[in-house]
């Protein structure tokens, strides 16, 4: 007699269906991806290796000038600025304020301040460059803020003509079309930008010291700022052809001139011709 339920001739006795031929494991997709980060792993270890030598020696000699920046400022700022830079009733924060107006404002001797005033005095640098940097590198390090600039915006090789117009258009209000400098209200003034290092009036444009407003590189982008720099210097470097120039004072100072000498001449002319003919 035959079986009620004969086995299939193809079904195996574990009872489970065959596994077709070429079929990959489960287990071969897991494998491949840990291989993968095995791999992937040692080639960045391999390259974080390499160049971990030179790393710390800038992280170490950047943190050593913030660490002298620190002992400069407590010793000669802390006392109007804060001992954590947060500002007082005398003196603003500088958390943020960047390098560039550290070294703007204590490369310029404008600081510390001699006298509380309408503004702080420019006067002779109180410390050596390497001290500058040292409080640039400290404050730089409590929060962003504008950095020093790059020196390719600073070589004077910029468009005169169009850092003529953008600083007739931004500066020259305050400034003088010259850059002679001008009288402000409440005893404050704009100083004259003759003799200014180029460094220092690219700072000023990205800080706003005093009175000055911030330009930032939405308003004047750093070609801009380097040809109002090639400007500036063009026309310290070139003396005025009309001879000589009163100060930049504009149209006003050379009336004043011809008035009081122009006329006083003629009058004394007159006088001379006058008492020679009795």
């Amino acid at each position: 007699m035959r079986p009620k339920n004969p086995r299939p001739a193809t079904q195996p006795r574990t009872g489970k269906p065959a596994r077709k031929a070429g079929r990959r494991h489960p287990l071969a997709t897991i494998a491949l991806l840990a291989i993968g980060l095995g791999l992937t792993g040692g080639a960045y270890a391999a390259f974080t290796t390499t160049t971990a030598s030179a790393e710390p020696q800038v992280a170490a000699a950047s943190q050593n000038s913030v660490d002298e920046g620190k002992k400069l400022f407590q010793a000669n700022c802390a006392t109007c600025h804060g001992l954590d830079a947060q500002g007082s009733s005398v003196a603003p924060s500088l958390i943020g304020v960047g390098a560039a107006a550290v070294d703007f404002q204590v490369g310029t001797g404008r600081m510390p301040m001699q006298m509380q005033g309408p503004q702080a005095q420019e006067k002779p640098v109180q410390f050596t460059d390497e001290q500058v940097k040292a409080l640039a590198d400290y404050v730089s390090s409590l929060a962003p803020g504008p950095s020093i600039p790059e020196q390719k915006f600073l070589d004077g090789k910029g468009d005169a003509a169009h850092g003529a117009e953008l600083f007739r258009i931004n500066c020259a209000m305050c400034h003088n079309v010259a850059g002679a400098g001008g009288a402000l209200t409440e005893g404050k003034y704009a100083p004259p930008l003759t003799g200014v290092t180029a460094k220092h009036i690219y700072e000023a444009m990205v800080t706003g010291p005093q009175n000055m407003p911030v330009f930032n590189d939405l308003n004047i982008t750093p070609q801009g700022k380097a040809d109002i720099i090639t400007y500036l210097k063009y026309i310290q470097n070139n003396p005025s052809p009309g001879g000589f120039e009163l100060g930049n004072l504009g149209p006003v100072a050379e009336g004043l001139f011809l008035w009081i000498f122009g006329l006083g001449a003629i009058v004394a002319l007159t006088v001379w011709i006058t008492a020679k003919s009795n």
